[in-house]
């Protein structure tokens, strides 16, 4: 049966709450639009989407409509109908090049903690926001961060914490392809590299530059591997060349680009002794899967 989906409107406390009384059980699914960067002609785009503040504000929204439909009589689920970040067809160089993935990615994780089922991008094909090129249809850095995360990322958000900089955004899922979890760090800071370490006694300490800091996971098993040797997985994303208008992501130091028969390159990881920290450089996104690191959520 096909799904009855709506209004696919902005954002409005009190109209989607009567909207979703009235709709009671006769709605699968509400939707709604997130701009949230404003029109693609504004010429501080990036740095509304490396401001970590800026980022915050759209958690309200979730938050809402979470609580809406929670205290509702509706058996609907929240969706994101349509984003595409900066209205307008966003910006060349910025929502078609790598600087975009740290609020498409930030998006993909708000919107799963606050239990959204669905979120539907703007666009595949078409306007600067486009996942694909629009002149020669290979993809953009955001198709490969949607890949990835869809590679990575499992059904069930865990709630994350970071002590220390700001400029950390940190998500954690149960792991799609596991019993484990998969980490999500992305480091908005132009010069501080940050260092993340598992450590044995079940805690997970974040160390930016000098000053550490650390949260207890008291519930979390750490199982080890073959012949006792305990790997996760990691997976780098930076610009090429450094350049946040880059429309080349590279993985790990490889550019991710179609071959010449336009097969996706291969999305593989490097493998890491877990007792060595994590290292988030500066202005880059790194997936942490943890097959090995198991909580009771996702057992």
């Amino acid at each position: 049966m096909p799904l009855v989906i709506g209004p696919g409107g902005f954002f409005e406390v009190d109209w989607f709450t009567e909207y979703l009384n009235k709709a009671e059980n006769s709605l699968n699914a509400t939707t709604r639009h997130i701009y949230d960067l404003g029109p693609g002609v504004d010429e501080h785009l990036i740095e509304k989407i490396l401001n970590p503040s800026y980022l915050d504000q759209e958690a309200k929204s979730f938050r809402s409509l979470k609580n809406i439909i929670k205290n509702s009589s509706t058996k609907a689920v929240a969706w994101v109908g349509e984003s595409g970040g900066a209205y307008n067809s966003g910006r060349n160089l910025v929502s078609n090049a790598f600087v975009y993935s740290f609020w498409y990615l930030d998006q993909l994780g708000m919107a799963s903690l606050y239990d959204t089922k669905t979120y539907c991008r703007q666009s595949l094909i078409g306007g600067n926001y486009g996942l694909l090129n629009t002149t020669n249809f290979t993809p953009n850095p955001d198709y490969y961060s949607a890949l990835i995360w869809r590679q990575l990322m499992g059904r069930k958000a865990l709630f994350t914490t970071f002590s220390g900089t700001k400029k950390i955004r940190s998500y954690t899922h149960c792991a799609r392809q596991s019993k484990g979890i998969t980490v999500l760090l992305m480091n908005l800071d132009n010069t501080t590299t940050v260092v993340a370490k598992v450590e044995l006694n079940n805690s997970f300490s974040l160390r930016h530059t000098k000053h550490m800091k650390s949260y207890k996971r008291a519930s979390s098993q750490l199982f080890g591997g073959p012949n006792g040797v305990i790997q996760r997985e990691e997976y780098h994303l930076t610009a090429k060349d450094g350049n946040l208008h880059s429309q080349t992501m590279l993985l790990n130091g490889n550019a991710l680009q179609v071959n010449s028969m336009g097969d996706l390159p291969p999305i593989e990881p490097i493998h890491i002794n877990s007792t060595e920290p994590i290292t988030i450089a500066p202005y880059s996104i790194v997936f942490v899967h943890m097959r090995n690191v198991v909580v009771p959520a996702c057992a």
